[in-house]
């Protein structure tokens, strides 16, 4: 008997921690798990900006329970700090894990604004002031590559055969994978100062 109920103990012990681990494991998450903790946004760490629908909610899950620190260090940077008043510079927050850079330009012009894709870092781009658009498509979009990558500076730039064009305000941010080709600074309407930032996020 006392044999069975060590069995027993070590058998509930053993679920609990496997069961623990697969309930944060967004890796055989339905989508519908998905979208509850997506849209419970707990994970902003009370940010008050809306993700843009164009983020992969489940590709976002699997590197946020994968990075969690590193995810929750970027979000309280943001929901803790003035903004508008940043300087513009680079933010080193975890070293090569982990940096915010933020820049002033004049949005562009369409001959000028180029596709890029990255390798080895996840984008956060929210534009702090300003309008312009974001375009977004896939990688199987890819065109042409115009220009290879470049592992120093963790960037390729290509020509895409379509892609959505999204303006890009204040009231949301954008979430880029190395799957997600992007155009950033496209001018929305007129060239115009912007005022952004860029969360990179290291891919492990």
């Amino acid at each position: 008997m006392k044999n069975l109920i060590v069995k027993i103990m070590l058998l509930t012990s053993l679920f609990g921690v496997f069961g623990c681990k697969g309930s944060n494991d967004p890796t055989n998450w339905d989508s519908k798990k998905i979208d509850q903790w997506f849209e419970k946004g707990e994970w902003l760490n009370g940010w008050t900006v809306s993700p843009d629908a164009s983020i992969n909610r489940k590709e976002f899950a699997i590197s946020y329970f994968k990075n969690k620190e590193r995810w929750d260090r970027l979000f309280t940077f943001l929901k803790t700090n003035d903004l508008k008043n940043l300087e513009v510079k680079k933010y080193e927050l975890e070293g090569a894990n982990l940096s915010v850079i933020v820049s002033e330009y004049l949005s562009k012009d369409v001959d000028s604004a180029r596709f890029e894709a990255h390798k080895n870092y996840i984008d956060l781009q929210y534009v702090i002031s300003g309008s312009e658009l974001m375009g977004v498509a896939p990688l199987s979009e890819t065109k042409e590559i115009t220009k290879p990558y470049d592992p120093a500076k963790d960037v390729e730039f290509m020509t895409v055969n379509k892609c959505d064009d999204i303006k890009a305000t204040p009231e949301k941010f954008f979430i880029l994978f190395p799957s997600d080709i992007h155009r950033p600074g496209l001018k929305d309407g007129e060239n115009a100062p912007i005022k952004k930032l860029v969360g990179k996020i290291k891919v492990d």
